[in-house]
């Protein structure tokens, strides 16, 4: 057992990092849904054209993590090295690529905005409720949402180089005050307080806007005002050319990480319209369901990014034989803690769904959902550490093989199947493509277990 049980200073060091995350990403998950909630309120059509829009949109998001995470697993290293000129390079790697990024995600999402909607559309029998009202608030939601991209990009750069080098509390912080700042104004804005028209969903998209042009000035502020705890910022935009060489091995790592953070996502959107298959009513229970299972693997990503900070600077300081060790500790405490919180979720499911306004039978699915979720966290939490232990040590290719090839080959085939061939109801349906990732387990232990991942890649 000692080599998946960590001393009392081991755990200090990952509570340290992973505390932080957590919060952060905690709060920004409770206040979502807080937010899911008020707008649950207005109705089952404004909710479900609202969850559709942010599946949508969540591609362009893990794009943008996918983007900055080849360059952020070298600035790690550098980190580990206290190499300030490297993490300079990297950070305006990640600028560069995000500027890029956000202009094409906008300029597709504004050509194309009807036709990815109305993907997720579809009745199931009688239904009372309207898809196309449901697409207007959808659209109407989207076109305000747009704004808020360029924010969002340019804070994950920074956000992200600021945790690579262990600065975890200030893009906490940030976060916090910012989703506070969007639950207020979705208080004001959706409902109409204080004098403000009701604006509904449109009102809920101003409220998320305003809150990250709020994040983006404490971030980028605090950053620019601290050179001396920052170097690496200083005249960061002086120029932004970045050495061939190191320029070349990002694009060698990290066009498999973009890739596959772009291919998985739009994988899990496009199992959610396999699912939407089912009808507007599974589009709504999924909603419910989703928003209270990511507050519950709120414990489950943080863990992935202690991996790679925790195992990205140890192997940038050299030290071969200390990061086996502590991979393993990390891999065993995650499933722990994941543990943990699935048993939670599954007795306390029938609590959420009475916050929303819908039906019963909406209600009921979202509880069923959850619980099949729930039941699978502890094997998704292996999944994520072993991706982000192969990710840690530039082992890029093969966590695109691993992550989003599976999915499109494996997941998405069977979901499709079902979907389109069979009368099997979405539960049954649902456990069966989580369960086929029992397979990418064996494969991700495989893979650790070999230890391929272990490469200095700034020696």
């Amino acid at each position: 057992m000692k080599k998946f049980i960590g001393d009392k200073a081991f755990y200090k060091s990952v509570l340290a990092i992973a505390i932080p995350i957590m919060i952060q990403n905690g709060i920004t998950n409770f206040v979502g849904l807080l937010d899911n909630i008020m707008v649950g309120q207005v109705g089952t059509e404004p909710m479900s054209g609202v969850a559709i829009v942010n599946t949508i949109l969540f591609v362009f998001y893990l794009a943008i993590f996918g983007a900055i995470s080849g360059p952020g697993i070298f600035t790690a290293q550098y980190a580990g090295q206290k190499n300030q000129e490297g993490i300079r390079d990297t950070f305006r790697f990640k600028i560069l690529i995000v500027a890029v990024i956000t202009l094409l995600g906008i300029l597709l999402l504004t050509v194309f905005d009807d036709e990815l909607i109305l993907l997720f559309l579809h009745e199931n029998g009688e239904t009372a409720l309207s898809l196309e009202n449901t697409l207007n608030y959808g659209k109407a939601y989207l076109h305000v949402m747009l704004i808020g991209m360029i924010p969002n990009g340019i804070t994950q750069a920074y956000a992200g180089t600021l945790r690579e080098t262990g600065e975890t509390k200030i893009p906490m912080y940030a976060s916090v005050i910012a989703v506070f700042v969007n639950l207020v104004l979705n208080y004001i804005l959706i409902f109409g307080h204080f004098g403000f028209p009701a604006l509904g969903v449109v009102g809920a998209a101003v409220a998320t806007v305003i809150s990250r042009f709020v994040e983006i000035a404490i971030v980028v502020g605090w950053t620019h005002m601290h050179l001396d705890r920052y170097p690496y910022a200083v005249s960061l935009y002086k120029s932004f050319k970045i050495p061939g060489n190191l320029a070349g091995k990002i694009l060698v790592k990290g066009t498999p990480l973009f890739l596959n953070e772009f291919l998985w996502s739009l994988a899990m959107s496009s199992l959610t319209q396999c699912y939407s298959v089912r009808g507007l009513e599974v589009v709504a229970a999924f909603n419910i369901s989703n928003t209270i299972t990511n507050l519950f693997n709120v414990v489950m990503i943080s863990m992935g990014s202690v991996v790679a900070i925790m195992i990205g600077q140890i192997l940038g300081s050299g030290n071969m034989e200390e990061v086996v060790d502590t991979d393993n500790k990390l891999i065993a405490f995650s499933l722990f803690l994941c543990s943990v919180m699935a048993g939670i979720l599954i007795v306390a499911a029938p609590l959420f769904p009475m916050l929303y306004d819908t039906t019963d039978e909406i209600r009921a699915l979202a509880v069923r959902l959850m619980r099949i979720a729930a039941a699978f966290m502890p094997l998704a939490s292996y999944m994520n550490t072993a991706y982000f232990t192969l990710r840690s040590g530039g082992k890029t290719f093969v966590t695109f093989l691993f992550d989003s090839v599976f999915v499109w080959v494996v997941s998405f085939p069977v979901a499709f199947y079902i979907s389109r061939f069979t009368g099997i109801p979405i539960e049954p349906m649902y456990t069966i493509v989580l369960a086929v990732d029992f397979i990418k387990v064996i494969i991700g232990y495989i893979l650790v277990k070999k230890k391929i991942w272990i490469q200095d890649l700034v020696a």
